[in-house]
Formats: C-alpha cells, sequence, structure tokens
C-alpha cells in the first residue's frame, strides 16, 4: 500500500524521508506487499520542510513573530494577525511516529505529569526537557520554535490548555484560549455567539505581540483559503469510497499535513488540488490501494503513530484497506465562510466530531459507514486519549448492533508504546479479518 512507500520517504515524522531517500530502502518490498507510491508525496515534502524550515528561520532572525496553536483552534485569526504559526501537536505525532516518544514521556512523568494523561503533552514536553526533536535529523533544525503567544482551543480536550500553560509559565509569554462547550448534540446560537465573544477577546493581546493591527478583510482572505482547504480535503478523503480505494486511512495520516499546519495558506489548497488530481486518476484506471482489496474498514480513534507503517503492511497483507476514518475528517470544516468569519469559525470548530454527543457521533459514524461500503468497525482505545476514544461506553457494541457489522476494540495509545501489545493486536486484528473472511464465504 501506498503509505509504505511514503514511509520510505517520509518516515519517523513521518520526517525522517532524507534518510530513507538517501539508502533507497523499499519499505514495500520488505514487507512483501504491493504498493503504489503516491506521485504527489514529492511536493508535500517541500512545503513541509518549507514549513518547518520558514518557522526556524523566524526563531533564529527574529523578524517575525510565532504563535502556537493547537491542531484545531484559530490559526485563521493567528495568520490574518501575521503570526507564523507552529502545531505542537504535529510535532508531538512526529515524535509517536518516530517512537521517540516513549522514552521521552518518562522525562515529563518525573517532573509531575501524570502517565495517564496526554501522551501528546508528556512527550513534547519531555522532548523540550531533554532537548530533543525528530526535526533535527530531517531538517538540521536544533529546536522548535519558541513561542511569543500561545493560543488553544479547549475543543479537543483540557490537556491542550495545561500543556500550553508549561510553555507560557517556562517563557513568561502570554496564553490565550477558547473554551468550547462539550457533549454537543447540536451547535446553538448561543454557543456560537459565546465562542464569537471569546475569540474577538484574544485580538488585543494578538496585536500587542505581533505589532499588527487587525485587518477584517485580511481575516477573510485567509477564512476563504481555509474553506478551499477543506472542501479539497473532504474530496481527497471520499475518494476512499470508490471500490476498489485509491488510498488508505496510513495515506490520509500523511497527507493531511497540510491541511492540519497549512490550513488558510495557499500552499495546501494547492496541494489537494495535486493530489486530488492524481487520486481521480486513479480511480479513472481502477488504480487500487490494496491490490486484491477484499475487506473495506472503518477506524474510529486516534491513529496509533509508532506502528502506522506495520498495521499497514499487515492489513495490506490481509487484502484490507482501511478506508475510511473519524480522525481524519477532524479537518473537514465546512462551516468555513469568508463574508462571517467569526461566526463561521466558531462553528468551524464546534461542529467537530470530538465535541459531540454520543447520538451525533453514532449518526455520523453510521453515514460515513454505508457510503465507504464498510465491513467492520474498528475502535482505537487509546489509553491517554479518552476524549478521542469512543469504545469505552458501550458505542462499539451499539454500532454492531445498529450497522450489523463486526467490531473490533484494540488497546493502545496514539505515543506511549507501553500501552500497546503488539503480539495480542496482531493477533486480534488478523481474528477479526477471518471473521469477515467467513462472511464472504
Amino acid at each position: 500500500m501506498s503509505y509504505l512507500l511514503v514511509c520510505q520517504e517520509w518516515d519517523r515524522l513521518c520526517v525522517n524521508h532524507m534518510i530513507r531517500q538517501r539508502t533507497g530502502y523499499n519499505v514495500a518490498e520488505s514487507a512483501n506487499t504491493k504498493s503504489k507510491p503516491i506521485a504527489a508525496t514529492s511536493t508535500m515534502k517541500k512545503i513541509m520542510a518549507d514549513h518547518f524550515l520558514g518557522l526556524d528561520r523566524a526563531r533564529k532572525e527574529g523578524t517575525e513573530k510565532i504563535a502556537w496553536c493547537t491542531s484545531v483552534g484559530p490559526a485563521e485569526l493567528l495568520h490574518a494577525m501575521g503570526f507564523e504559526v507552529y502545531f505542537p501537536e504535529n510535532h508531538a505525532a512526529m515524535l509517536g511516529a518516530t517512537r521517540m516518544a516513549t522514552d521521552l514521556i518518562p522525562a515529563a512523568n518525573a517532573m509531575g505529569y501524570s502517565p495517564d494523561i496526554c501522551s501528546y503533552l508528556t512527550a513534547d514536553i519531555g522532548s523540550y526537557v531533554k532537548g530533543v526533536t525528530p526535526l533535527t535529523k530531517a531538517y538540521g533544525i536544533e529546536r522548535v520554535p519558541k513561542a511569543d503567544v500561545l493560543v488553544y482551543n479547549t475543543n479537543q480536550c483540557r490537556d491542550v490548555q495545561d500543556w500550553f500553560a508549561y510553555y507560557a509559565r517556562e517563557w513568561n509569554v502570554p496564553l490565550v484560549g477558547i473554551h468550547t462547550h462539550r457533549n454537543i448534540k447540536a451547535v446553538e446560537d448561543y454557543h456560537i455567539s459565546d465562542l464569537v465573544s471569546q475569540i474577538k477577546d484574544m485580538i488585543p493581546v494578538l496585536e500587542t505581540v505581533s505589532g499588527n493591527r487587525f485587518d477584517m478583510e485580511r481575516l477573510r482572505e485567509v477564512v476563504g483559503l481555509s474553506l478551499e482547504c477543506t472542501k479539497l480535503w473532504r474530496e481527497v478523503l471520499e475518494c476512499g469510497a470508490a471500490i476498489p480505494a485509491p488510498l488508505t486511512f496510513f495515506d490520509a495520516t500523511i497527507h493531511m499535513g497540510p491541511a492540519v499546519v497549512l490550513r488558510g495558506l495557499p500552499q495546501a489548497v494547492d496541494y489537494y488540488r495535486l493530489l486530488l488530481e492524481e487520486l481521480r486518476q486513479r480511480i479513472k484506471h481502477n488504480v487500487p490501494a490494496i491490490d486484491e482489496e477484499t475487506h473495506r474498514i472503518y477506524w474510529d480513534g486516534m491513529p496509533i503513530w509508532g506502528k502506522l507503517r506495520d498495521l499497514s503492511a499487515q492489513f495490506a497483507s490481509l487484502k484490507t484497506n482501511v478506508v475510511a476514518s473519524t480522525y481524519c475528517n477532524s479537518w473537514i470544516f465546512d462551516a468555513f465562510d469568508p463574508a462571517c468569519p467569526f461566526e463561521s469559525m466558531a462553528r468551524a470548530y464546534t461542529e467537530l466530531f470530538i465535541v459531540r454527543d454520543d447520538s451525533f457521533k453514532e449518526a455520523y459514524m453510521e453515514t460515513w459507514i454505508k457510503r465507504f461500503s464498510i465491513d467492520g468497525i474498528i475502535f482505537h482505545d487509546a489509553k491517554t486519549c479518552p476524549n478521542n476514544s469512543n469504545s469505552r461506553y458501550m458505542m462499539p457494541q451499539r454500532m454492531r448492533d445498529k450497522m450489523r457489522l463486526p467490531v473490533l476494540v484494540v488497546n493502545g495509545d496514539l505515543n506511549d508504546l507501553r500501552c500497546y501489545s503488539e503480539e495480542q493486536a496482531r493477533t486480534n486484528i488478523e481474528a477479526f479479518v477471518e471473521q469477515l473472511d467467513e462472511k464472504v464465504r
């Protein structure tokens, strides 16, 4: 499957691509699985490299202010205010993909951060106190950029606030944020008006830090670019509904990078136009991500970053494609509207799957499961991420009964591989696919 060749070039950031590229090591061949590289990957590598190197220049030269932002925070406002924007969750995922996280988490635990809280948080803070980052091997970047201001949105969890608060104390810089309503069945007007007020309240602090005045027209422009990006990203993911699918969940976890860190910038729009055209050509010419695709899986929950390559190889060997997921859909923001930027930002960042109640989540999953012709559902129960684990309150059983599909719960974590049993997961996945085989017979 094509993720394996992506790993060859962009592994362990997936950013260790330069090492892989120089050695010529072919991950797909070593795994003895048929795989088709996505040609657009080379373009993605360049724009992601430009992003990180640009941040490093800003850090060294001090010519532009740097804002840290949570991955589904108000990046549009920050871009409009002239900040270079850095997303530490992206860095934390790199730590997981490179398998550095498991060795770094104990450093944060020793400081007093519980091993039960978000392993993005503990891995990232452990990385900081140890003075190491995967960006060094990939791009020669010595350290992550110091923030001039930290901006969070609790739509994901409270951990992001506590994560950013550590750096605010460490560097004595402003910390501002948005506190989103949680467990929402329907997004109401009072939710939006509250969040609009919170977003606008950040502007005086951002003006002081950036030295720039807020410009409504610039914000409209950035929101418009985010809208184009999200539309294209949705279309990319919806290509997975084709039978056979031209991409996998594992591909999507890599190619979502621009939607996360470049949202609101023209580079993301240009990239997804390129990727989408390639995927449409694959569909037109019946080129599958996995040869002889037999089963189609829906993945709910976080990726297991340090095991993506192994899992992708296992599913490929079983002729099973994970074609849709809850996680990669997290960067679909249909509500963006440059005509009303504040209201649409508030709505977009509140309509997220993770913010909603179980009745909404189940209906959402049902729609995607039907559209993507899903044969079975896998729930990842991430030990340190309860907010993104939907397997703890009978949802797997309800979805099994409602959809009449086999369901498997995989125990693990997004970053802490001590919570993951390779043997148990491999055996359970094999048995799960055997169950799907029985249904086909």
